[in-house]
């Protein structure tokens, strides 16, 4: 009775460990590969020889050094662990002639696991609480990024578009997948210069993920909205026309901040393989006790006078 006893609790502590690695994979998958943004992070852009309608002088400048700055800090906790809401400022800046344009916010509600963005918690763009965000966020990829089309929303045409795998490269020695949006001439409207030319949107982003936490490492941005004379098609003014680039110490930070993440998931994940073993080990003890408390019993009986 001692022995199946013992037997019965090494295999119950077996399977407890069991489900202490279970349930450590979702925490996993929750908090650590798809970060929560616990301080103000910025990821900074640069683009020489850009356009854009300046607004103070109601003239369309050239050949100007933008910088654009995009911080981002952790929103109000939704009280949900698996939900990140990070509140995105975005700054831009003409550098050559030190004129601030106008600024962008936005909110992002999403899933941590999947980056799916969720309507919820005072998710906005520029205030406006009534536009649906759809899609994957994009500051954030799923965990585990496969290679195939995702679609991510884009904050000008307020709509999800398709990003589509296009290959590997390597970012600061850490493997990546590019991912790629393409927009040509989409209509974005109309801009408060003009109510009968219409507002035109070209934009080509690449990604550099890290397939693995789903952090995004490095992007581009070549884009173009401009106005198009109603009448002809032809183009009337750029209203922003930037070929971005992310600076090097942004990819850097971005870098060794994917890395960091990387560790800790390596660590997690052989605290998970130490316990399996020892849960396999103590399931293996166990199925040798009880064997040996059959076989006992076995030969008891069927020795002269065994009961």
């Amino acid at each position: 009775m001692k022995r199946r006893a013992t037997g019965l609790l090494l295999a119950g502590l077996a399977a407890g460990l069991a489900a202490c690695c279970a349930a450590s994979a979702v925490i996993l998958g929750w908090r650590i590969p798809a970060r929560p943004v616990s301080e103000r992070e910025t990821a900074t852009l640069t683009a020489a020889h850009a356009s854009y309608f300046s607004p103070t002088r109601l003239t369309e400048i050239t050949g100007a050094a933008i910088e654009v700055t995009d911080t981002i800090t952790a929103g109000a906790t939704p009280g949900y662990p698996a939900i990140a809401v990070w509140d995105v400022h975005r700054s831009v800046y003409d550098t050559t002639n030190h004129q601030q344009l106008e600024p962008m916010s936005r909110t992002v509600v999403f899933d941590r696991k999947t980056a799916e963005l969720i309507n919820c918690c005072g998710g906005n763009i520029n205030g406006n609480g009534l536009i649906r965000q759809d899609g994957i966020a994009g500051y954030a990829f799923p965990v585990g990024t496969g290679k195939q089309t995702y679609h991510v929303f884009d904050a000008v045409l307020d709509k999800p578009e398709p990003v589509a795998y296009s290959g590997t490269d390597t970012v600061d020695g850490i493997l990546t997948y590019r991912f790629a949006e393409d927009v040509a001439a989409a209509n974005a409207g109309f801009s408060p210069l003009s109510s009968t030319d219409p507002e035109l949107y070209t934009m080509h982003r690449v990604y550099w993920v890290d397939p693995e936490t789903g952090m995004v490492l490095k992007v581009t941005e070549k884009e173009d909205l401009y106005l198009v004379h109603a009448a002809t098609g032809s183009v009337a003014t750029h209203l922003f026309s930037a070929d971005l680039q992310a600076t090097p110490g942004t990819v850097g930070r971005l870098a060794s901040q994917d890395a960091h993440a990387r560790d800790e998931i390596a660590r997690v994940a052989s605290a998970r393989l130490v316990l399996f073993r020892v849960a396999g080990g103590l399931a293996l003890a166990a199925g040798c006790l009880l064997a040996l408390g059959a076989g006992r019993t076995w030969l008891r009986r069927r020795s002269p006078g065994g009961q």
